[in-house]
């Protein structure tokens, strides 16, 4: 099993136009962020029903989150990413086109959000998968590359929900979808245009026949690297504290105070920190290195947050901490990206970030599902406090983890770990998981031994 190779020349054409797609389905996600909860509240004027159309993204988003590594790692990367997005976009097109005909009820809208969320994982997923290479042929190290994408990530998120609620003003909620089938439309045709070292189908003895048994070997192998498992169970547990706060806390605590706008203000200041943070990430890990800054970043932003949750009355102080949370937070993702890229093998790392991104997701709904009860018992005040200092607590496990090897993590290392060398999560030595035989396919297994 060879290393990514290094192109013959550098040309920055694969890399604009897989970014450029990040930020066209991002930014119609946004929109449909906003418009669908609207959509649903004109067409039933109920909470309850909006709501239950939220709801109804998790299920499918958790399971399709899980298994779109595996069909990546099958299908390909590029092929994968192509039909993620024409199906997206369809799905969503559907409604102004129901709503036309007035044949748009709760109904539709709810399978076609559930099929829109099962549909997202996979194009983003294929597009993770292929950043390395496109990094490589651009001649850019892995980390500014993962740094940008995050950072377009965050714009994509920004921009989206502002154009969305725009929209719905000019044209109507049914019709500002049509900005998010046009969005992923387009990313479609620069796909079209993609050709990037490893994007194409996996060769067959490399390529997984059956996805269960495919994606089980996924998870093998991400519990067995001890540095992969290490921080996805420190991320479950952050996530599973941290999402509460942006999703039921802030909302609660503005809707009692009539100042809906503010809450809008609070949560772009995080995400444009989230930006900066992200841009800022390759500078500032060539001074402190990578293991300092991950371990800086996630407790910092903790104890920012727990700032945050005092809710204090000045507009400014708000936004100062909402703004620092995400600056603080911004470095911690590009580095979780580089760890999967680097330590899973070629032809498994849509599995690798399928696994580690599903138990991300899986995290988030624990925490959703307690703190809407805890704020009915103690209010909105006490819960936010709690909720920002059990985040905070979490993190300090990033003291006792064994998490020395980021430091390691170079592109020279994706070598090693494609021939099934990783390194150990307890020290600086190779060892870890080694996956002997041929991978996956045709019912050939994993030992998933350990050398410890």
């Amino acid at each position: 099993m060879s290393a990514v190779p290094m192109p013959s020349r550098r040309t920055l054409r694969p890399l604009l136009l897989l970014e450029a797609g990040t930020l066209l389905t991002g930014i119609g996600n946004g929109v449909a962020l906003v418009v669908l909860p609207w959509l649903v509240l004109d067409l039933t004027g109920s909470a309850a029903a909006a709501g239950a159309v939220a709801s109804a993204q998790l299920v499918p988003l958790l399971v399709a989150s899980l298994f779109s590594g595996t069909i990546v790692d099958m299908v390909g990367r590029r092929r994968t990413a192509l039909v993620a997005d024409v199906l997206s976009g369809v799905s969503v097109a559907v409604i102004p086109l129901l709503a036309a005909f007035d044949r748009l009820d709760l109904v539709w809208l709810v399978v076609l959000t559930m099929l829109g969320a099962a549909l997202d994982p996979a194009g983003a997923t294929a597009r993770e998968s292929m950043l390395p290479g496109a990094a490589t042929q651009a001649g850019w190290s892995w980390d500014r590359a993962n740094s940008m994408h995050e950072a377009i990530f965050g714009v994509a998120f920004l921009l989206g929900p502002g154009l969305g609620g725009l929209l719905i003003g000019v044209v109507g909620a049914d019709n500002a979808l049509v900005a998010t089938a046009v969005g992923f439309g387009l990313a479609v045709l620069l796909t079209l245009f993609l050709h990037v070292e490893g994007g194409g189908r996996p060769p067959e003895e490399h390529r997984p026949e059956r996805v269960w048994h495919a994606t089980a070997v996924g998870f093998r192998f991400v519990w067995h690297t001890g540095l992969l498992r290490n921080t996805m169970l420190l991320m479950c547990l952050v996530v599973a504290a941290y999402l509460p706060f942006e999703s039921v806390v802030l909302p609660v605590y503005f809707n009692e105070r009539g100042d809906p706008e503010m809450l809008g203000l609070v949560v772009t200041a995080m995400s444009a920190g989230g930006v900066v943070g992200a841009l800022a990430y390759p500078p500032v890990v060539r001074v402190v290195g990578r293991r300092n800054l991950f371990v800086g970043c996630v407790v910092s932003a903790c104890a920012a947050l727990l700032g945050l949750a005092t809710l204090p009355e000045s507009v400014w102080l708000l936004l100062t901490l909402g703004a620092l949370t995400g600056l603080l937070w911004g470095p911690v993702n590009p580095i979780l990206n580089l760890a999967m890229q680097v330590l899973s093998p070629e032809h498994m790392r849509g599995r690798v970030i399928g696994v580690v991104t599903s138990a991300a997701y899986a995290a988030g709904p624990l925490g959703l599902a307690v703190a809407g009860p805890l704020i009915d018992t103690f209010g909105v005040e006490r819960t936010s406090v709690g909720i920002a200092a059990v985040v905070l607590t979490m993190s300090m496990a990033c003291f006792v983890l064994p998490l020395r090897p980021l430091d390691e993590l170079t592109e020279t290392g994706a070598t090693e770990a494609h021939l099934g060398t990783v390194p150990r999560a307890d020290g600086p030595s190779m060892g870890g998981p080694h996956m002997e035989g041929p991978q996956d396919g045709g019912g050939t297994t994993s030992t998933g031994r350990v050398d410890r």
